[in-house]
């Protein structure tokens, strides 16, 4: 599913204009119509509505849904801002409706001075004032309006946006004058700024109405964001040869755990097992040997001659991906360690974790990254990285746009919607996982599956793309059976299969 920018919406709407053909005002009224049935599937029509419709094509869509529920029987106070007394046309096509329609008995055209109406419990708001156009900051009365709104006990519903939040880049918005809807109704595509998690606090429930915009246009207009669905997901699978044997399935090594963390290196080998590779090594701490032979014995353990730190690298002759980080702590000899590691990889690499603070703390060995690797990290770690603190998601995002490009990398920007960054600037985003896996170890999973993936002989972003995948699709299989509160990294591992067949059948 493509993610537009708020430009590439309104071009998106002239071109359904232009080829269904369709008059603005009637998709408008198509709009219209189905956040009528939502909101009427939602509350009777004895709550009591407050509209307020700002002076462009969300207030005319406001407007339009004020005359619709006032025919379903709804009572509605209007409120329509005018205050330079300057309409857009669809707004005052649906303006003139609304007069001659004569079943709204409280309108109000605001051209100067405003007396709010009280907002009381029990009173839901339809927030039309913004939608996706806005490009800076609410000031003045409309800021005033939004913090007045926010502070009554009405819901609230807005159209398409919650108004006062930007479509994309909200870094240098105030907070306290957006709109804090209960209820977000998004027309046809969700906008970037919902993926973002400092901005859930103005979007409540999210549901995205289909208007029906053109499938062609949809098709032809090119964007750069883009959401991973199950469909797109499924044709990466590769199918395993009935006479296939475990050399054929590939060989994972995995460079992981210092003493006192074996469980990261236990539950990235079990995943990277899960995920499909023939055989595993993990490279480990020498006093992790005896816990890593019972707890993964499918796996082979390479004990370093150090007791409570990895800090040799092995020859790469036998291996067909690398993971490299999880629990192997910040040790210098490990940093030497791990460098030397990745120069003497001809493979594809995985480097999560302790890899990523260790290059954090290196920051020219960035440099010598070879073309095509892969990085998975947390916010903090996309800091430490970076080298700067972020102010908000989107410029996190940015940075790690930036650094994909820049390194010619593959980075899995963890999160809610996990942001996979490619080499080429694209960026998709993943629609499974939830709040459950938001627990020690996950991202060690990731990690080992990733890297059991690319053993197994897929391709870098198609690894990364089903990586993420499998790795949120497991999350949730798991957390509807146990529960989210009660989650464990290793649960992930146990739903895996489940996963993988979700994706077959």
């Amino acid at each position: 599913m493509k993610i537009f920018t708020a430009t590439q919406i309104r071009e998106l709407d002239r071109f359904t204009i232009e080829h269904e053909p369709i008059k603005s005002v009637d998709l408008m009224e198509r709009a219209a119509r189905a956040l009528t049935w939502t909101i009427s599937e939602t509350w009777s029509n004895e709550v009591p509505f407050v509209v307020f419709a700002g002076p462009g094509n969300n207030g005319g869509d406001a407007l339009a849904v004020a005359r619709m529920l006032a025919e379903k029987g709804y009572k509605l106070s209007v409120y329509l801002f005018n205050i330079s007394n300057k309409l857009s046309e669809d707004c005052a096509i649906n303006r003139q409706r609304i007069v001659d329609s004569n079943r709204i008995k409280s309108f109000t055209e605001v051209k100067d001075e405003f007396d709010p109406p009280r907002l009381e419990k029990g009173t839901v708001i339809i927030d039309g004032l913004f939608g996706s156009g806005l490009n800076k900051p609410l000031a003045g009365g409309f800021a005033s309006l939004v913090r007045y709104i926010n502070k009554s006990q009405a819901e609230v519903v807005s159209i398409d946006m919650p108004s006062g939040l930007m479509a994309e880049d909200n870094t240098y918005n105030i907070g306290t004058n957006i709109i804090q809807a209960d209820l977000t109704l998004t027309l046809q595509h969700k906008k970037l700024a919902f993926l973002f998690a400092e901005n859930q606090q103005f979007i409540g429930k999210l549901k995205v109405l289909d208007i029906r915009l053109s499938k062609e246009g949809e098709e032809i207009l090119w964007t750069r964001y883009s959401i991973a669905e199950e469909n797109d997901i499924r044709k990466l699978l590769l199918k395993r040869n009935e006479f296939a044997h475990k050399g054929e399935m590939g060989h994972a090594l995995l460079l992981a755990g210092c003493h006192g963390m074996a469980g990261s290196a236990i539950l990235a080998a079990r995943a990277c097992l899960r995920a499909g590779s023939g055989k595993v090594t993990v490279r480990t701490a020498r006093r992790n040997n005896d816990i890593m032979q019972i707890s993964v014995p499918e796996a082979i353990v390479s004990a370093d001659k150090e007791d409570h730190h990895i800090s040799e690298a092995l020859p790469m002759e036998d291996y067909d991906a690398v993971g490299i980080g999880p629990g192997i702590g910040t040790n210098e000899h490990t940093a030497i360690a791990i460098i030397t590691q990745i120069r003497r990889s001809q493979v594809p690499i995985v480097l999560d974790a302790d890899a990523l603070n260790i290059l954090a703390s290196h920051r020219a060995w960035l440099q010598q990254l070879p073309p095509g690797v892969i990085m998975t990290p947390h916010p903090k770690e996309m800091e430490r990285m970076a080298g700067n603190r972020f102010s908000n998601s989107y410029e996190r995002l940015c940075k790690a746009q930036d650094m994909a490009e820049q390194l010619k990398a593959y980075i899995l920007l963890k999160g809610k919607y996990t942001a996979l960054c490619t080499p080429d600037g694209n960026i998709i985003f993943n629609s499974t996982g939830n709040a459950g896996m938001a627990t020690a170890g996950s991202g060690d999973v990731l990690t080992g599956i990733i890297t059991g993936l690319l053993a197994r002989g897929y391709q870098k972003g198609d690894a990364c793309l089903l990586g993420m995948y499998l790795h949120g699709l497991a999350g949730d299989l798991a957390a509807r059976e146990l529960g989210e509160e009660s989650l464990m990294a290793s649960d992930i591992i146990a739903f895996l299969p489940k996963a993988f067949n979700r994706l077959n059948d």
